[in-house]
């Protein structure tokens, strides 16, 4: 419900003719735009010409947005050019007796509207959310209104009646839809019902404190309908600066598109092998491998003792280390900039917490990769004879075979490049029957020879690994603790610091289950 503000109006009295003439009141409910209120939620609101329907079911008047302080029922509405216009008439009670005296002395001066919202939409100029279908629901009698000229205009005083209004049976009235001829009302505009919303309530304008950092990454970090409010009450809040030529560099400049980045927040190594969860205590953690195996012979003899065995479980250490990195706000930056440039701060240290991950887990395939073998950037056949002698080679020491090829940009370019002799690529992008695989210069996505392809620039040029990297038995394993965002204040420099960090750690289980190619062009 909205409750709206405006100055003292000169009220005009009158005695009815008609002994049976209830008391009435007329004047504005609520202004049009651009006039706006805030409401309860601290939300800036403005109502378009024509939101209600003047022929809608009668609404209630009542005295400051309590239903159960009824005064009567308003009658008749019309559209205006400055707002929606009203007539509301007062019940014969004591109660309203009571109201009408205090709209004849002034202290009831305006009203407020309850409406429920049924289409709106966001306006970036006025700041403010613009109603475009409302129902009234009620229209009250306050003393300060949130929106600036919604008041009442007129007052036809009740006639004076010797029978108190307690001690006699009042006969139930039927109330008009329909303003009477006096009151010379505009046509009124024809809407279309709709599903109506939660009904809201203005109140008068509050102070809306900025958020600090830490609130901001709070509402952030939920996201959805609750942060969009929160967003819009701060761009509602936004002080208007008025540019001085001796302040030119010193005041933000307006963002009036999204920020470019040159830069694909993904992280393919991590995506790809995926990151296991750690303990939580502890800078390190123990990480159990089997490296002797038992053997099994054949019995010499019947009865013969059959031979002995070793198993051997070795209790390997995995350190964590601690990645992040922060930034220093001024707090007039904070206060006077757009709330996106402070969303852009929070969203780089997140990426660039995300690229440092993803290369600690590429520098640890590349430097725990012992094995090799040839291949042939020019030659597909070379290529292919490598790529299958490679996974021989795992496959013969733990009959594994290999799932991902993990390579540089420049290798996923010259393995799409490969041909065959009648100039054919060999991983076409839409393979036939017989391809060995397929590749797109549109995507990274591929699978040469049946190998989930891992392209990431954090690799070192030329980087061509082949492994075993999926399941239980994954030859290298990656583990984070992603802890988030973090916010202080600086209260010597007038600052806030925010950080992104978190744990990671990497474990290669087994370096048999990686072969590492040379290309041999």
């Amino acid at each position: 419900m909205i409750k709206l503000i405006s100055d003292l109006p000169t009220l005009d009295f009158a005695k009815s003719d008609e002994e049976e003439t209830y008391a009435s009141i007329s004047g504005i409910a609520v202004p049009w735009a651009p006039v706006t209120a805030t409401v309860l939620g601290g939300q800036r609101v403005a109502f378009a010409r024509g939101a209600f329907d003047v022929n809608q079911k009668a609404a209630k008047l009542i005295e400051g947005h309590d239903l159960t302080q009824l005064r009567g029922t308003v009658n008749a509405l019309a559209d205006f050019p400055e707002g929606l216009g009203f007539t509301a008439t007062f019940a014969r009670t004591r109660a309203s007796a009571d109201a009408v005296e205090l709209v004849r002395s002034g202290a009831y001066d305006a009203v407020s509207v309850g409406a429920e919202i049924q289409e709106s939409h966001f306006d970036k100029t006025l700041k403010a959310t613009i109603v475009t279908k409302a129902s009234l629901i009620e229209l009250s009698l306050v003393a300060i209104p949130a929106f600036s000229g919604a008041e009442i205009r007129d007052l036809v005083a009740q006639a004076d009646d010797e029978t108190d209004p307690d001690e006699e049976e009042i006969p139930d009235q039927e109330t008009p839809n329909q303003p009477s001829e006096e009151d010379e009302m505009s046509e009124p505009t024809s809407i279309d019902a709709a599903i109506a919303t939660q009904p809201i309530y203005a109140t008068v304008k509050r102070e809306f404190k900025m958020p600090t950092a830490a609130e901001y990454i709070s509402k952030f970090v939920q996201g959805g309908a609750e942060f969009a409010e929160f967003n819009s009450r701060i761009q509602a809040a936004a002080p208007d600066v008025t540019a001085d030529p001796s302040l030119l560099g010193t005041l933000p400049t307006p963002i009036v598109q999204p920020l470019f980045d040159s830069l694909n927040p993904i992280r393919p190594v991590v995506t790809a092998i995926g990151a296991r969860s750690m303990p939580t205590s502890g800078a390190t953690f123990r990480r159990p491998v089997l490296t002797v195996r038992p053997v099994a012979t054949t019995q010499s003899a019947e009865l013969a003792t059959l031979d002995p065995s070793t198993v051997t479980v070795t209790n390997n250490n995995v350190d964590k280390v601690t990645v992040g990195t922060y930034c220093t706000l001024s707090e007039q930056s904070i206060d006077w900039s757009d709330p996106s440039s402070v969303d852009i701060v929070l969203r780089q240290l997140a990426i660039a917490y995300g690229q440092a991950t993803d290369l600690l887990a590429c520098d640890a395939i590349e430097t725990g990769t012992v094995q090799t073998e040839d291949w042939d950037s020019s030659d597909s056949a070379v290529t292919i004879a490598g790529i299958y002698t490679a996974a021989a080679v795992i496959s013969t020491a733990g009959n594994y075979l290999p799932t991902h090829a993990f390579v540089a940009p420049d290798v996923w370019a010259a393995l799409g490049s490969l041909c065959d002799l009648q100039g054919r690529p060999i991983f076409p992008t839409l393979a036939p029957m017989n391809a060995p695989g397929t590749s797109n210069a549109t995507t990274w996505n591929g699978n040469p020879l049946g190998l989930t392809l891992v392209v990431d620039k954090n690799f070192t040029a030329g980087t061509f690994i082949i492994g075993h990297a999926a399941g239980a038995a994954a030859g290298f394993e990656f583990y984070e603790q992603n802890k988030g965002a973090v916010s202080v204040e600086v209260p010597s420099s007038l600052g806030r610091t925010v950080a992104y960090r978190g744990y990671a750690a990497t474990f290669f289980a087994d370096p048999d289950m990686f072969v590492s190619m040379t290309d041999q062009a």
